[in-house]
């Protein structure tokens, strides 16, 4: 690949992104999912208006080379081989439709479409005799409601949810597909949506994850059921909390969960739990002081990351661990025993699938882009499509109360000095690390230092530092981040800190919006899908329910708790903000609902703060991360313009002053 010197946003374009690993019957090969950025018809470009879409197609590798396995002219997805390896199932979203049941015999032949039905195919999954393919869809319902102008009438707690806009009356069915028999039948007719399911051993039936009522749902109150081939389903759990999956004991009784217990909240790390057939369950991993899961933030995730864990045996899980900014694989014995089976304390393995000792996955480091890998050995080489060389970060520790926290800078190329960066991720439980982050090579390559961290709230480090920020955002959080940003220029003297930037997304927005309500520290600011009012956040966000009962201990329906969100909200301190912003959001972020931006957007032009408010339409809070590509670039190309215009001008353009922050501790 040249290298373009002066790379910008539509570097992008690129790049291919990998997703969906899966092991082949053997453990001899894998299928996985590239998906490339290509106008919407190659044949007809819309020269006015150009629409670059993702195209999906699915790859196959037996431990060499790659080859596309394949063709179509949309989205070829969810690859799932057969037991016997004879076939490969997937779904093929083609132009204009949505994503239909397909099969490919892997012997040599046409793929054969299965199902024809209105709404999309999702959650494909083999029976363990290879007789039935079971699948989630909402079959022939559409949703006409919108365009024939008629009101919708809402009586449930959930309506709405983020990547999903308006929800369905009625939740996705779970359809049962007999390959030899060619015959479909819907299976299981659910009142409250199936969030995840995966086959018993034996084939008898399926372990499913659901709620009681929609109530519970949208409090997070799961449990986790058995259904039977005819319709049979019964509760195995009183958990009455969180569950991400389930994954069946080779027994076929027992099943580990991964989730919080009840009482527990979203700062609480995801850990494992083994539930024995009257319910009762233990945490396998109590010595374990890490999440379960991938929560290393990166941008080039495109697609399906699966991760649920596998029993290598009755006696090994094989789970995937955040540790630090880092993730890997553990071994977790009935014992409780952990111990290291594939990490590397400088990479991020960000999708796993696996059955013995055969594993196929994705692996990136924060100077290398995402590969897939099987049995250990690189199956592709996306990296050399990277329009320009990728920087290796350098870390830097700071220290609080609780101890030692980390981060990282990325400088760019020269000796001289550069704007620095400060960069705050979302969550606020999740981390920054060393994940492949295009948007941080890309300002690097421009000439920005970028420093991001993993201040208390974090996870990696340990309930204590994730729990720290319970009841107070705005507080040693930002105490973290502007002493860890403070050693950053202390560290590197070629971080020129009269230039200075802050910015971040979600979580990352809100703290962007407190820091700037709190101090004169930076020249600029981008917020990103941020929150500002705490208060309205609860009534209009898809998880405001339960989300402030979780994080801070209060919710925004109580009197008395409504003025403690309003002393955390930064909206109540908006007259102190001097710093130029730049609001970006998605119209349909229902996540961080756009009606956040535009409060603080009105607010900053009423105290003549210069500001530019960006709105993406079409797009939801995922856009940095895998939304449309020319979205994507209209994303990055405004945070270059307004960092550009405020942070490369003269010293006699600066608008405003630095100062010193105050702790809040």
């Amino acid at each position: 690949m040249t290298h373009n010197p002066v790379p910008g946003p539509e570097s992008l374009l690129a790049l291919v992104f990998p997703s969906d690993p899966q092991v082949g019957a053997g453990g001899h090969s894998a299928f996985f999912v590239l998906s490339r950025v290509e106008e919407d018809d190659p044949a007809r470009p819309e020269e006015d208006f150009p629409k670059p879409r993702y195209r999906s197609n699915i790859w196959h590798s037996e431990g060499g080379e790659a080859r596309q396995l394949t063709r179509g002219e949309g989205r070829d997805t969810s690859p799932r081989p057969s037991p016997d390896g004879g076939t490969l199932a997937f779904v093929r979203e083609e132009r204009g439709g949505k994503g239909q049941l397909f099969l490919l015999p892997l012997g040599g032949g046409e793929a054969r479409r299965v199902t024809r039905f209105k709404g999309p195919v999702t959650d494909v999954s083999w029976s363990p005799d290879g007789r039935f393919l079971a699948f989630l869809s909402l079959g022939d319902d559409e949703d006409k409601r919108d365009e024939r102008g008629e009101a919708r009438v809402i009586t449930r707690p959930r309506y709405r949810f983020n990547g999903r806009d308006w929800l369905p009356e009625s939740p996705a069915r779970l359809w049962l597909y007999d390959v030899a028999a060619d015959e479909l039948r819907e299976w299981h007719v659910p009142e409250v949506e199936v969030t995840s399911y995966t086959w018993w051993p034996d084939s008898r039936g399926v372990l499913l994850v659901s709620s009681e009522t929609e109530d519970d749902a949208a409090q997070w109150r799961q449990e986790a059921y058995t259904l039977l081939l005819d319709g049979t389903r019964t509760r195995l759990t009183r958990w009455n909390s969180a569950i991400v999956s389930a994954t069946p004991h080779p027994d076929g009784e027992r099943f580990v969960l991964v989730g919080r217990p009840e009482g527990k909240g979203s700062p609480e790390d995801a850990h494992l739990f083994l539930v024995e057939r009257d319910g009762a369950w233990r945490r396998l991993d109590e010595g374990w002081d890490r999440p379960v899961g991938n929560v290393v933030g990166g941008d080039c995730h495109v697609g399906a990351f699966p991760e649920r864990p596998v029993w290598l045996d009755a006696e090994t899980l094989l789970f995937p661990s955040t540790v630090g900014g880092s993730c890997g694989l553990f071994r977790l014995g009935l014992d409780g025993t952990v111990t290291p089976h594939d990490h590397r304390e400088d990479g991020v393995i960000s999708a796993f699938t696996a059955r013995a000792d055969a594993v196929a996955l994705i692996r990136e480091r924060a100077d290398r882009f995402p590969e897939v890998e099987l049995n250990g050995t690189q199956v592709t080489d996306l990296h050399a499509r990277l329009p320009f060389p990728a920087r290796a970060h350098t870390r830097v520790c700071f220290t609080n109360d609780l101890g030692e926290g980390e981060g990282w800078v990325l400088l760019p190329d020269g000796e001289g000095r550069v704007p620095a960066l400060l960069s705050i991720h979302g969550g606020p439980h999740t981390a920054y690390g060393h994940g492949f982050t295009h948007e941080f090579q890309l300002l690097a390559a421009r000439g920005y230092g970028v420093c991001y961290g993993n201040p208390r709230g974090s996870v990696g480090y340990g309930q204590a530092w994730s729990s720290d920020i319970h009841g107070r955002w705005g507080s040693v959080d930002m105490d973290d981040l502007l002493a860890f940003f403070d050693v950053c220029l202390t560290t590197f003297p070629q971080l020129d800190g009269d230039r200075a930037g802050v910015m971040g997304g979600s979580y990352g927005g809100y703290m962007t919006n407190w820091i700037t309500a709190h101090t004169t520290h930076f020249r600029a600011a981008v917020t990103d899908r941020s929150i500002c009012n705490l208060i309205s956040f609860g009534g209009t966000s898809d998880i405001g329910m339960r989300f402030w009962d979780d994080e801070l201990g209060l919710n925004f329906h109580r009197q008395e708790d409504a003025l403690r969100l309003w002393d955390m909200s930064p909206l109540k301190y908006v007259e102190n903000v001097r710093t130029p912003t730049l609001i970006v959001h998605s119209v349909l972020d229902h996540r961080c609902p756009v009606e956040q931006a535009e409060q603080w957007y009105a607010a900053l032009r009423l105290h003549g703060v210069p500001v530019r408010f960006v709105r993406f339409p079409g797009e939801d809070h995922e856009l940095s991360r895998s939304g449309r590509p020319d979205r994507r670039m209209g994303r990055l190309e405004e945070y270059l313009g307004w960092l550009d215009g405020h942070l490369l001008a003269g010293e006699e353009e600066r608008p405003h002053g630095l100062g010193h922050h105050t702790s809040h501790s």
